[in-house]
């Protein structure tokens, strides 16, 4: 029975090879059995690569277009035109399939091409993250510290290469790349794959690297001092370019990220880069007005308290928080009164006290609102 090579692909006779190839580039991927598990991808597959490899033939094509798929068959005109082999006596070999199934498998399938392996190529190092535990005053002010960490580093020895005295691969002949034939679903094709004696480098050396046995890297602890900032907090983050690991084949190192950890403050709770400060005064500071001497981050601050102020009342004062790592802005310090009530009195405390609340404080506004809510209710 003749085979519609045309139908099989999902083309019209006149589509032209970049269409068909298009159409066959969307099968493939669609019926290849190592992507298709259903019954029968691989059969469908087989009669597309066979319409493809006559469609994709201009010679193929035009005897197929005069004689139909009986042309290629024993006795036919085109039976044998190119070798016999493949499915239906076609030779797959000799279509440019090398793009198609890069498409179809990610890659793992390459042609005749002198690239080097990517095993080859210059890779970034890895970044490395570490956590810096700071006091307050140290994250405020900023500092330097000294840390003790273990990377991957370029040999020092060799200086990263693995070993002396380069010269070119014998088993690639410097291209990085070996070939293998191997039996597919197209017949017979050629594979690339990593040189196994130069690791796609393309050369080797005629003396290894005795400290680092070749890889040009090795682990070793160093010291570095790291210049902090004014103003980091927990959640803010320091990367330092090229402080990681060192990177493959030349390329360039990983970056240090430095995450923090600040410590509590026995006086300050920071909110942002404002902070905050319970200042206690007495009932009798709150109501006669009063100065305070306020420790800020700077030095001591003389801080009036007005007459009449209320419990938790915040005073501020401006520029004497923290400033910020990223600008030249400052946040304010807020003076937090908290007005102690006393839990213990002498008798003549006692008697003050008395003689005050005799005196009518309940007669402040305040408590007038409150009474007459009460009497609301």
């Amino acid at each position: 029975m003749s085979k519609d090579y045309y139908e099989t692909l999902g083309v019209s006779k006149t589509a032209s090879d970049e269409e068909i190839k298009r159409a066959f580039r969307k099968l493939a991927k669609q019926y290849h059995p190592d992507l298709n598990k259903e019954p029968g991808a691989a059969e469908k597959f087989k009669e597309i690569g066979e319409a493809y490899a006559v469609l994709s033939d201009p010679n193929k094509r035009k005897t197929y277009d005069q004689f139909g798929s009986a042309a290629f068959e024993n006795g036919g005109p085109g039976a044998g035109a190119s070798g016999g082999g493949g499915f239906g006596g076609f030779d797959f070999s000799d279509i440019d399939l090398d793009s198609i199934l890069r498409d179809v498998f990610g890659g793992g399938f390459s042609g005749f091409g002198s690239r080097r392996s990517s095993s080859s190529r210059a890779r970034r190092g890895s970044d490395v993250r570490i956590v810096l535990r700071l006091t307050f005053e140290e994250a405020a002010f900023g500092c330097e510290k000294k840390v003790d960490i273990t990377l991957d580093d370029s040999c020092p020895k060799c200086g990263g290469k693995g070993g002396f005295n380069a010269k070119t691969c014998s088993t690639c002949g410097g291209r990085g790349v070996v070939l293998e034939r191997v039996q597919s679903l197209f017949g017979m094709m050629q594979t690339q794959k990593t040189c196994p004696d130069c690791q796609g480098m393309g050369s080797t050396y005629s003396e290894i690297c005795p400290d680092c046995n070749g890889s040009g890297i090795i682990n070793r602890r160093k010291t570095m001092t790291i210049k902090i900032p004014e103003g980091v907090d927990s959640g803010f983050q320091l990367r330092l370019a090229k402080k990681g690991e060192a990177g493959l084949n030349g390329g360039e190192p990983g970056d240090l990220i430095v995450d923090f950890d600040i410590l509590d403050h026995p006086l300050y709770e920071r909110q942002g880069n404002d902070i905050y400060m319970e200042y206690p005064i007495n009932m009798a500071e709150a109501a006669l007005g009063c100065e305070i001497e306020v420790p800020t981050l700077n030095g001591t601050e003389t801080v009036e308290i007005k007459p009449g102020t209320q419990n938790y009342e915040k005073i501020k004062l401006r520029g004497k928080g923290i400033k910020s790592p990223n600008s030249l802005t400052r946040g304010n310090m807020y003076v937090v009164v908290n007005i102690i009530t006393p839990t213990k009195l002498s008798r003549k405390q006692k008697a003050l006290f008395e003689e005050l609340l005799d005196s009518g404080l309940d007669d402040e506004q305040a408590f007038k609102d409150f009474k007459k809510a009460c009497k609301k209710i």
